[in-house]
């Protein structure tokens, strides 16, 4: 098949996806040129501010992604996925804090200045390994996949779902946040990590190693959005979709459910912690509110605003929230957290597929996924459908 061919299959296929996949390749492209190619003084200059804002939006992107495959797919209202971004990003935080070595305030070789500050006298066990980047790229996984493999086990295990499911996750979350404001816990405390250097020999305070990063976290978003458009197609995918419509059913049909919603639960908490790893280089600081419970709720309000069971409108949402919050944080700074709750119910009530359900009236191939029932509820009957599918 000619490239045009395949284009125009994609195209039909998965119109939302493939003009995600095309603008994340535009902005891969352009906006190194525009950074580095086009002069300061020229008005089509990309700022280094600019830069980092873009490679936030992205790595949030990253963040609705993972939780959108759980609740959109699964029917899994995660309110707790703030805490595996943050444990990605203290990961990452904990490998630049071992390259700044004796260019410290202390000028200690070993220990961070914090340690330093708090008179310890040598590093804690769980400290070592993290001056090489292959362990901390490991663990930026590693580590969120363990703690959601052992949450969702004990939760999934004990049929807890609903209200109660989200409610123990927030309560994670927010365990966390405690736990790593604790000077004694060796995170830095309520300061955290900062003033990083390098990342892997390259200045962190370079244009060039931001565009690099930027290009990075475009290609992580786009082979992050591929893998899980895979799953949601896959076999699994449909015994999934199934599960959230008609969980009951699904267990009647012989499928292992908690089985199912484990390992999708721990492959959506690595996005998350890969996507908070990411993050921290490009923002240049992590600490213990990247935990708050709020973080995990403005996911979801992503999710909801973009239409939840899309993954294309996850990333959209995400974008679109965080540049209004940009914004509206700098003209209308006391008025923001009202918008956003308000955004929120509007969106509930009146656009319950979110802003890809309100295009897909314009144009209807753009809603032809199956992840999104005629009506939008968890009794709708597509998980019977879904279940003799996967048989």
């Amino acid at each position: 098949m000619s490239v045009a061919g395949r284009l125009s299959t994609a195209l039909r296929e998965d119109p939302g996806g493939t003009v995600l996949l095309a603008l994340l390749a535009a902005v891969a492209i352009a906006v190194p040129v525009l950074n580095q190619a086009v002069p300061a003084s020229s008005s089509l200059h990309l700022s280094t501010y600019s830069l980092t804002l873009i490679g936030k939006y992205m790595c949030y992107g990253m963040l609705a992604l993972a939780v959108d495959l759980i609740w959109g797919y699964c029917g899994i209202l995660s309110l707790g996925h703030a805490a595996f971004f943050a444990l990605g990003g203290y990961a990452m935080g904990m490998y630049l804090m071992r390259q700044i070595g004796p260019r410290g305030v202390y000028g200690n070789p070993i220990l961070p200045d914090f340690m330093v500050f708090l008179n310890w006298q040598k590093l804690p066990w769980f400290w070592l390994g993290f001056n090489h980047f292959w362990f901390a790229l490991a663990m930026m996984a590693l580590v969120p996949a363990a703690l959601a493999f052992v949450f969702g086990w004990l939760a999934f295990r004990s049929r807890v779902t609903g209200v109660y499911l989200s409610i123990m996750t927030q309560a994670l979350s927010y365990a966390l946040m405690l736990a790593f404001f604790r000077n004694d816990m060796g995170f830095g405390g309520n300061n955290g990590f900062t003033d990083f250097k390098d990342i892997l020999g390259f200045d962190l305070h370079e244009d060039h190693t931001r565009v690099v990063l930027l290009v990075v976290t475009a290609a992580a978003l786009a082979a992050s959005y591929l893998a899980c458009r895979a799953i949601i197609r896959s076999r699994a995918g449909r015994v999934i979709r199934a599960i959230r419509d008609a969980e009951s059913r699904a267990r009647f049909l012989g499928y292992r459910v908690e089985s199912y919603k484990l390992w999708l639960f721990v492959f959506s908490a690595v996005l998350a912690g890969i996507a908070g790893a990411l993050y921290v280089p490009q923002v240049g600081i992590i600490n213990p509110s990247e935990f708050a419970p709020i973080n995990s709720i403005e996911v979801v309000i992503w999710v909801a605003v973009g239409g939840r069971g899309t993954l294309f409108g996850a990333v959209l949402g995400a974008v679109l929230v965080n540049y209004a919050k940009t914004f509206f944080t700098g003209a209308l700074p006391e008025a923001w957290l009202y918008a956003l709750g308000a955004l929120f119910v509007l969106v509930t009530l009146f656009l319950p597929r979110g802003l890809v359900g309100l295009l897909s009236r314009l144009r209807p191939t753009l809603g032809t996924d199956d992840a999104l029932p005629a009506r939008w509820t968890h009794r709708s009957g597509v998980g019977a459908s879904a279940g003799n599918k996967a048989k």
